[in-house]
């Protein structure tokens, strides 16, 4: 069965584990006044309390440290004498009683870290003190790959135990799964960036030297200038850390960009620029804005569509680029608008499937789908365009969400 199966059949197994063991446990003392709703929700809410406060160490993958925070909860699920979680190499962590059997685990579950198949025995334990005289063991596994095992111990065999220790491991899996899609999303989203810095023409910085050294013997101080704001800029393009940034960081960034352009292009680039102050700390992906800045410069200045214009007319043209940032309640809303060449709305669907080429539309897919990653559907890019007619380009940003925090 699929992770997803599991996700769909694991909650129900722990409520009625977890309703039967703590009905148990309510039956032998008496309600008190601050008991909430009947013995039956009491139990329901405390079992998916315990497994929500086990959940979250697990979604950082099977490491040690996940594995010591977790065992204590994973263990009160199952009302176990003891357990261990091992990986494939070693005993991660012992909760409970009788630690000295964890010299033997290993050994134990050599064939279910082989085959992946559950697994009980006895303890065979020397200490007739030990109430430890009995185990299961079941493996932990993501995409078919066995990444260790749970083993429960108790002092006689139960069938009951064994089929709760499956349930609870099976539980384990889909939290593990949860951490290795994190995993990846994580990967995706660094593979984007590198794409995204990749995209950095190196048309774009062979024009911003060469219009630096246009200066070095005029204006030396200019040239100064335009060398640290490309040297801001291309270090800001190429940092390592973070995925995600502030919008006041981006902004500037984007400010260095067109500074750079407007050396070379000069009063042929006008551009407004109206942010309101109190959406400057919004959290936002990292290169997010940039290449929406970029596609209207290149749409604007170097024409999309070759022959829109005469030579003539375009060496007089003064190409607008409006930048917009306002604050709309619950979220922040940037608007990046162009007065270009624009482009037909059907090439730009295309474009946003995916189907424009590898060298066309790049930016624009790759900070659309970033968007949908991070903050769900809804927040796509807004984009309104025709021939001839210019681009708009609306960005929603929420000013709050969960792991989104700027660096």
């Amino acid at each position: 069965m699929t992770g997803a199966g599991w996700a769909a059949l694991v909650p129900l197994a722990l409520l009625l584990l977890g309703a039967g063991y703590l009905l148990g446990r309510r039956a032998a003392r008496p309600l008190r006044p601050s008991d909430v709703g009947n013995p039956v929700e009491h139990a329901t809410f405390e079992t998916l309390h315990t497994a929500s406060l086990a959940a979250p160490p697990l979604r950082a993958g099977l490491t040690e440290e996940s594995a010591r925070r977790s065992a204590r909860r994973l263990r009160s699920l199952l009302g176990t004498d003891a357990l261990c979680l091992t990986d494939r190499d070693r005993v991660l962590v012992w909760d409970g009683e009788g630690e000295h059997h964890g010299r033997h685990v290993m050994d134990q579950v050599r064939a279910l870290l082989a085959n992946g198949r559950d697994t009980a025995f006895r303890s065979d334990c020397d200490d007739l003190d030990c109430p430890l005289r009995w185990a299961v063991a079941v493996p932990l596994t993501v995409d078919n790959r066995v990444l260790g095992s749970l083993v429960a111990y108790a002092p006689r065999e139960s069938a009951v135990l064994a089929r709760a220790a499956g349930e609870v491991a099976r539980w384990a899996c889909v939290q593990l799964e949860l951490a290795e899609l994190d995993r990846s999303r994580t990967q995706l989203i660094e593979a984007e960036i590198r794409a995204l810095r990749a995209q950095i023409s190196p048309h774009f910085i062979f024009n911003s030297l060469a219009a630096i050294a246009s200066f070095v013997r005029t204006d030396p101080e200019r040239a100064r200038e335009l060398l640290l704001e490309f040297a801001d800029f291309t270090r800001y393009s190429f940092r390592r850390h973070g995925d995600f940034t502030t919008l006041a960081d981006e902004l500037h960034s984007i400010d260095q960009y067109l500074a750079l352009v407007r050396a070379r292009f000069g009063e042929r680039l006008a551009v407004t620029l109206q942010i309101a102050p109190e959406v400057l700390p919004v959290a936002l992906p990292f290169l997010c804005l940039q290449p929406l800045v970029e596609n209207a410069v290149k749409h604007g200045l170097e024409g999309a569509v070759p022959g829109a214009r005469g030579e003539a007319e375009e060496a007089k043209t003064t190409t607008r680029i409006t930048i917009s940032a306002f604050d709309a309640g619950s979220e922040a809303e940037v608007v990046i608008e162009d007065d270009g060449t624009g482009m037909d709305p059907e090439r730009l669907r295309q474009i946003l499937r995916g189907e424009g080429g590898r060298s066309t539309g790049i930016g624009l897919l790759n900070v659309d789908e970033r968007l949908r990653q991070v903050y769900g559907d809804d927040y796509g890019l807004v984009m309104e365009t025709g021939i001839g007619a210019g681009m708009k380009i609306t960005v929603r940003l929420p000013k709050y969400r969960a792991g989104v925090h700027g660096s």
